[in-house]
């Protein structure tokens, strides 16, 4: 069965922040524009889609990294986006870490009145260390107090990026009514509480010179990598949109630049922006470089994958998980190659063969089977016995280790007794299950 979504196409995200940016209502709403959910889950009415947990629901907080997929139009070409909604809280981090490892890109989400506050820049630093090209979402711009200049500032400060918006506010906190397109220099102003009825106007007399200094900042920024372009800057040519639009993706994959965006997903202003700016300006699998890892046996012998259907087959399984229903979930990230279920797999780490029983699309809790997965795609595997976080799965003819992901060093110890002596299996099982979910 051939791919439907070809891969320049598809997108791996996730959405990363501090707690309570609003990842998961911004997660939420995404989902609703996309025709994933038809209503909108709030978090604290306990019904957002993504925080599925009993726990999360109670919490009101993310605590385990959700997966869902969807599709959204984008100058006429249907995209599919995997998202990943990644927990705020620190003591979480092994979630956003495993997470990260196997996307390709992230939003980033900031209170437009908090701005950079600690976890966000825990999370910044994960995604760094793997490369991870990000835009920000500057979140909350409803919110009494909410300073969408300071954000960007702090961003640039205490984050060290080359942070540069491609929207600004058209007013903030109670009077924010919509955004300013700095790259098509257009004002969106949003008409009804959905966000789905906005129109595009002139931008306002007393933002034109704002926008203007904005944009040229912008597109300094952006061609600074590309030669062809810079040179027609510099000549004083007026650059297409087409070209401005390609020159801040490529410093943006390449890590040079941060796009920044803003809005408020509670109140549904900005969110189908962000989402055109999730396809603009984050790499599809094919625009990051091919997957590196070494030989079972010979560590020094480098080799690589790229992200194409008809290379041999790998896949880092990046989380395990216990479903009430199908029984143990690997989580895996396929990078090359693709298979069908039913078929056997090689794991490089534990020198094993495993057979993948059936393969599934998880949206947060829900599942639907899938036939065959292709590179670029993330599923969830049911039989794979042996396999634990970290494993590479590959074709058996052609083994390769990938790289595993670094988790911080536990700090704290607990002692658990059971109760009675009954209980003793019953915790030795549960403590085997925690130890797999939770490397």
């Amino acid at each position: 069965m051939p791919r439907k979504t070809p891969l320049q196409q598809l997108r791996n995200i996730g959405i990363m922040a501090h707690i309570d940016a609003g990842k998961t209502t911004t997660t939420e709403r995404i989902l609703f524009y996309t025709g994933r959910t038809h209503r909108m889950g709030e978090v604290h009415e306990g019904a957002a889609t993504m925080d599925w947990m009993e726990q999360e629901q109670e919490r009101g907080i993310t605590i385990t990294s959700a997966a869902t997929t969807c599709f959204w139009k984008r100058l006429d070409t249907e995209h599919r986006i995997n998202i990943i909604d990644t927990p705020g809280h620190v003591d979480f981090t092994a979630e956003v870490e495993r997470s990260l490892r196997v996307l390709d890109g992230a939003v980033a989400v900031f209170c437009a009145v908090g701005g950079v506050e600690p976890q966000s820049e825990t999370v910044w630093r994960q995604a760094d260390r793997y490369d991870v090209p990000r835009i920000a979402f500057v979140n909350k711009m409803d919110r009494v107090g909410a300073d969408f200049e300071n954000v960007v500032e702090m961003m640039r400060d205490r984050l060290g990026a080359n942070a540069h918006p491609v929207q600004y506010p058209l007013g903030e906190g109670e009077l924010f009514t919509g955004v300013v397109d700095i790259v098509r220099q257009v004002a969106i102003v949003y008409e009804d509480e959905l966000g789905s009825k906005y129109s595009e106007e002139e931008v306002p007399d007393s933002l034109q010179e704002k926008i203007a200094e904005l944009r040229h900042e912008l597109i300094e920024a952006a061609v600074e990598h590309d030669e062809e372009l810079l040179e027609k800057y510099l000549e004083g040519e007026e650059l297409t949109e087409e070209e401005v639009r390609r020159a801040i993706r490529e410093a943006t994959i390449s890590g040079q630049l941060f796009p920044v965006f803003c809005g408020s997903a509670f109140k549904n202003k900005g969110v189908q922006l962000l989402l055109d700016g999730i396809i603009d300006y984050l790499p599809s699998p094919l625009d990051v470089p091919p997957i590196e890892g070494h030989l079972p046996h010979h560590d020094e012998e480098k080799d690589t994958r790229p992200a194409d259907d008809e290379a041999p087959f790998s896949a880092l399984a990046f989380k395990i998980a216990t479903d009430p229903y199908v029984g143990r979930l690997t989580y895996v990230r396929v990078y090359s190659g693709s298979i069908p279920a039913g078929s056997y797999v090689y794991n490089a780490t534990k020198d094993k063969r495993e057979r993948v029983g059936r393969l599934l699309q998880m949206h947060a809790n829900k599942r639907e089977e899938r036939e065959e997965v292709y590179a670029g795609d993330i599923c969830a595997a049911i039989g794979l016995k042996d396999t634990k976080t970290g494993d590479t799965l590959c074709d058996p003819d052609e083994p390769i280790i990938l790289e595993a992901m670094k988790f911080p060093e536990p700090v704290i110890a607990v002692a658990i007794e059971p109760k009675t002596k009954a209980d003793q299996d019953k915790l030795s099982n549960g403590l085997q299950k925690l130890a797999d979910e939770d490397p």
